[in-house]
């Protein structure tokens, strides 16, 4: 919400009975806060001022303001706890740990996913769904993120640690923090041992690692650090709170359960759906004025659920402007005719109840089939590149008692970068944003010309030159087969095209079988597609390799085949 800079409207001292309201609500929502601590966040004779603002996707909130540190803000009756707060009263809101390098991406605009969130072995705290949360990295109990739960403790473990975990609202970094004193976070220590599991590590049964923050050694599985250790950005950040109680029948029509809605009203309901999906996740005001034929092909077909298509002949709109007339109707957004003949969106009104309660829909597997039908379409492999430890790199890895050759994911080496650096002798700076270049860094990671120039590296490029420095390896696992693991980077799908005689194309696909793809069926299935002879070859100087030959230029088809299928 404040990863990008916000508009001030108004800045204004609050008075005696504002002051008590603001009070006595800060006491009902954070229970955990003694008449004392209110008094220390709220001191009766100190000036107090609330400052109104705009965040940039237009959200109206309030701040309130102590000593030049913004310590609450209030967005849609709620109100939120700052970083400067939780430094304060650390324990006012039930707390989950995450690595240092997740914090770049949560101030930048990510939310939290599930498998960054470190697991103690005490357990996760308990929390409801849509309950207010603070985040702290590994080794510290100073919050440094608010954000609000997406499911309960019981879900996120039943999920296996997987999908999103918080809506972040607010981060150390962000502009919110920057409007204050700019202070960094208090030394609140805290040890985190991540909790056992039985699963076996790959190469190895387990890995010694020594953390400065523990007295003794943690035995750690590789399978267990990889999760604790992954982190997923989303495409873009997603900071809106939405009323889960909301009634949504207002944009979709419900029929009763022994009932089954008509194609003209299912069409309705899918129209209606991608519409709403579009205006809350895709367009944004800096898009506007926007045709309203590119709305429809670059935003509501592309928010259509997998296996469906929006066909609005088949509506009961049967045409798109008919149906942005009603939308404009129901005062959603405002078209208008900016040229001859050609309409656009020229405002859309993003608080309209029909757009804040919309929730997109959890997409559901589709079903198997009853006589078996499916086990024969192709499931894609799980393909993960492995870093093997070389000679040079050796004395990076040694004091974390690993030898040279293992192959280890880009996750678990990270990880160990993070204990080795993190908690030895290389310094980090400003909030793991920086690390100090000490001997064994630069005899590893630098070359000749820049070990004289280059003191500090962000932590980024660290872990880039220390998995370019590695030796390669990648491992495929196809579904019920037992992993296989080969040296380099796994080939590409090599698709090209080559001039015959008589001006004659024909396009040439190779490295099928690395993907388990039979080049027969695939010829096969792509003469059937373009209506083209196809033929496989065995491809020359390799063994047991095919190569798929078919007439004209059809690099095209077959990218939309490979990817779509």
């Amino acid at each position: 919400m404040f990863a990008k800079p916000f508009k001030v409207k108004s800045n204004t001292a609050m008075k005696g009975s504002d002051r008590r309201k603001l009070r006595a609500d800060v006491g009902s929502s954070f229970p955990a806060l003694s008449t004392d601590n209110l008094s220390d966040l709220l001191p009766p004779k100190e000036e107090l001022n609330v400052v109104k603002v705009y965040a940039h996707k237009g959200e109206s909130l309030s701040i309130y303001v102590h000593g030049k540190n913004p310590i609450l803000f209030e967005l849609e009756r709620n109100l939120y706890p700052t970083v400067y707060t939780l430094w304060t009263f650390p324990d006012v809101l039930p707390a989950f740990t995450t690595w240092p390098p997740v914090l770049e991406k949560m101030a930048g605009g990510a939310d939290l996913m599930l498998p960054g969130v470190v697991v103690p072995s005490t357990g996760l705290p308990e929390v409801q769904q849509g309950q207010l949360c603070a985040v702290n990295l590994v080794g510290s109990r100073a919050p440094v993120a608010v954000g609000v739960a997406t499911m309960s403790t019981r879900e996120m473990l039943a999920s296996g640690m997987k999908g999103k975990g918080f809506n972040i609202l607010h981060t150390y970094k962000d502009q919110l923090w920057a409007s204050g004193d700019k202070s960094g976070p208090p030394v609140i220590t805290a040890v985190i041992t991540p909790m056992e599991t039985e699963a076996a590590p790959v190469g190895e049964q387990e890995d010694q690692l020594v953390s400065h923050n523990s007295v003794s050694e943690t035995s750690i599985p590789e399978t267990q650090l990889e999760n604790l250790y992954l982190f997923e950005v989303a495409a873009e950040a997603s900071h809106e709170r939405e009323d889960m109680a909301a009634d949504d029948a207002k944009h979709e029509t419900q029929d009763s359960e022994d009932c089954h809605p008509s194609p003209q009203e299912a069409m309705d309901n899918l129209l209606n759906q991608c519409f709403f999906h579009a205006l809350k996740f895709k367009v944004k005001k800096s898009d506007l004025p926007l045709l309203t034929s590119t709305f429809l092909r670059n935003y509501l077909f592309t928010c259509c659920p997998e296996g469906q298509q929006v066909d609005i002949k088949k509506s009961s709109y049967k045409k798109l402007s008919k149906f942005l007339q009603v939308m404009q109707q129901r005062k959603i957004l405002k078209v208008k005719e900016l040229s001859k003949g050609v309409e656009s969106i020229v405002e859309v009104d993003w608080k309209h109840p029909d757009i804040r309660s919309y929730v997109a829909p959890v997409s559901e597997p589709p079903a198997e089939d009853m006589d078996g039908g499916d086990e024969h379409l192709y499931q894609p492999p799980e393909i993960i590149t492995l870093y093997g430890i070389s000679a040079k790199m050796l004395p990076l890895f040694q004091e974390s008692g690993h030898r040279s050759g293992t192959g280890r994911s880009w996750q678990y080496i990270s990880y160990i970068l993070v204990s080795k650096v993190l908690f030895t002798s290389a310094l980090i700076l400003s909030h793991f944003s920086f690390v100090t270049v000490n001997p064994v860094i630069c005899d590893c990671l630098l070359d000749r010309s820049e070990q004289n120039d280059i003191t500090f590296l962000k932590w980024d490029d660290l872990v880039t030159r220390c998995l370019e420095r590695m030796q390669h390896s990648h491992q495929v696992t196809f579904a019920g087969c037992s992993p296989v693991i080969r040296k380099g980077n796994i080939e590409h799908i090599d698709i090209s095209v080559a001039q015959r005689s008589s001006n004659k194309k024909v396009t040439m696909i190779k490295n099928l079988e690395s993907y388990g793809l039979d080049p027969s069926s695939f010829a096969s299935l792509l003469q059937q597609r373009v209506q083209a002879s196809a033929t496989c070859t065995a491809l020359p100087g390799a063994k047991d390799r095919v190569q798929v030959q078919i007439q004209g230029n059809q690099v095209s088809q077959i990218g939309k085949l490979l990817l779509g299928e």
